[in-house]
């Protein structure tokens, strides 16, 4: 069963010290403005630890429409949104993220 749900994947990698401390700072930053914007379902932080003393960090947020992700991330919404102190803990800062049709699955976490 199809839904118009949409998934939008940002992924980076940081200092594995500094999954706790960054996870805050975009729970304050990005997410509290996901939480903001008509069409936002929810979202979680994911973390792959790689063993080198860098984790993969990543960000799923789920959206109503690619209208909704507009309204969050502009009019480019494939471009990446970053915040003043992302420099801080990022040693990669791609340019743009990814987005999913949701076509199946449970509703995401509110």
């Amino acid at each position: 069963m199809a839904t118009s749900m949409i998934l939008r994947k940002w992924t980076a990698s940081i200092r594995t010290l500094d999954v706790e401390a960054y996870t805050r700072y975009v729970e304050t930053t990005g997410a509290g403005d996901y939480r903001t914007t008509a069409g936002y379902l929810g979202h979680q932080i994911v973390v792959r630890t790689i063993g080198d003393g860098t984790s993969e960090f990543s960000t799923l947020s789920w959206w109503s429409s690619m209208e909704d992700i507009k309204a969050f991330a502009g009019e480019n919404p494939e471009i990446a949104r970053y915040y003043p102190e992302d420099d801080k803990y990022l040693l990669t800062r791609p340019e743009t993220v990814e987005h999913y049709h949701v076509v199946s699955g449970a509703h995401p976490p509110g």
